[in-house]
């Protein structure tokens, strides 16, 4: 064997690798404010085409813009306006992770990342003596002190922690961790939001102290409590319509520019769906793969589906682009409507019909008749697992329900 060989392998074996971009599974860490947030990224090639996955516990996020020159390596996440741009060396990638944000405040996230490294925050451990196995009474408390409730639902084998938290905004996706300690650490990266958790076990009822960062520039503090018992209000209850406002009316113009409203003909007499998101929205993601097919299914039983979208961008074109990068992620076929900026009080100007604008995503059900039957606020997608399964059924059975009516 020659010696130039004899050094490759060795390098390969070791983690390490030869120059370039390597086909093969990454451990990636985002520099945040509040440490490092990892998570994995598996990179393939096939006939010469580059593809690849973001690893979240058992989440695999497909990635199908993968462009490689040699040592450089560019992906754009699916859906979002996100870029990952990095160079590698010797098994080892440095670069950063592009987060678009409102009014051109993108974030810059400093990123490394090890070649054959498959573990989350540390090596493989035998065990340990900390497990949060079950479900949890959780409460988020902003720099403000403004709280917001939740529902921490996590399962533990040996070290490895998996799970997630329920907000009435929606669920923190699937999250991936390890406990060291008494300490418990998590993280997800799902192409748009780069979340990071800490905690410490805290007095003699086994509760939880830490914190939670999002990005480069959310800090929040929490704790949480066993409670098997645990729950959110009912997601038909924290938004609904004013006395005075009977109808959920719109006009909002559409990827063309040309303004579409709820008094045109093709919603007359139809049960309409009315989902209020954006493209940037991680739990509008979930509810747009959701609804996609569904509406496929009803739309020639009497069914419209409108997405008014509030994007990041105030400018109509920049908006329009990534409106059209979530429809093209999704294959939507339903309308999807330009309404205005990811403000929650400049949406709540725009939909003054709601007694509460809480945030995205808010589904409005309205009847044949132009009657609001129900409006649903948050989306709790497939990492929550069993609520998932009972969201879309029961979303399922009041559709059949009103498109049953006549």
């Amino acid at each position: 064997m020659g010696a130039a060989l004899a050094l490759t392998l060795s390098l390969v074996a070791c983690g390490r690798g030869p120059d370039g971009i390597q086909p093969g599974t990454y451990r990636v860490v985002l520099q945040l404010p509040g440490g490092e947030l990892p998570f994995g990224l598996d990179l393939e090639r096939a006939q010469g085409a580059w593809s690849g996955h973001l690893i979240n516990g058992p989440e695999r996020v497909e990635l199908s813009e993968v462009a490689v020159n040699g040592s450089h390596l560019e992906i754009r996440m699916p859906g979002f306006e996100n870029r990952l741009i990095a160079d590698g060396q010797e098994g080892r990638l440095t670069g950063e992770m592009i987060i678009s944000k409102p009014e051109g405040k993108d974030q810059h996230l400093p990123l490394s990342g090890r070649f054959k490294q498959t573990y989350r925050f540390f090596p493989p451990a035998r065990g340990s003596g900390l497990n949060v196995s079950g479900r949890w009474s959780v409460t988020f408390t902003a720099q403000d002190g403004q709280e917001e409730a939740a529902v921490g639902e996590f399962s533990q084998a040996q070290d490895i922690v998996t799970g997630t938290f329920l907000t009435n905004g929606g669920d923190h996706r699937y999250l991936a961790g390890q406990v060291q300690g008494n300490e418990l650490y998590l993280s997800t990266f799902d192409g748009a939001h780069a979340f990071l958790y800490k905690a410490k076990v805290t007095g003699t009822d086994g509760g939880l102290a830490g914190d939670f960062w999002s990005g480069s520039a959310l800090h929040e503090r929490w704790v949480a409590k066993r409670d098997e018992h645990a729950a959110l209000p009912d997601a038909y209850s924290v938004t609904a319509m004013r006395e005075q406002e009977p109808k959920f009316e719109f006009a909002f113009p559409d990827l063309a520019g040309n303004t579409v409203t709820s008094k045109d003909a093709k919603f007359q007499g139809k049960v309409l769906v009315i989902a209020l998101g954006g493209s940037w929205c991680p739990n509008c993601h979930d509810e747009a793969a959701f609804l996609q097919p569904l509406y496929r299914e009803y739309r020639d039983q009497g069914l419209e589906i409108v997405a008014l979208m509030f994007e990041h961008f105030g400018d109509f074109k920049r908006a329009v682009a990534a409106t059209r990068r979530f429809r093209e992620q999704y294959g939507i076929e339903y309308t999807t409507l330009i309404a205005g900026v990811s403000d929650l009080d400049e949406a709540a100007k725009k939909l003054p019909m709601l007694q509460k604008f809480y945030g995205f995503p808010t589904t409005v059900i309205v009847a044949r008749n132009g009657q609001v039957r129900k409006i649903h606020t948050g989306f709790s997608g497939p990492a929550t697992g069993e609520h998932y399964k009972q969201l879309t059924d029961e979303f399922r059975n009041n559709l059949n329900q009103l498109l049953a009516e006549r």
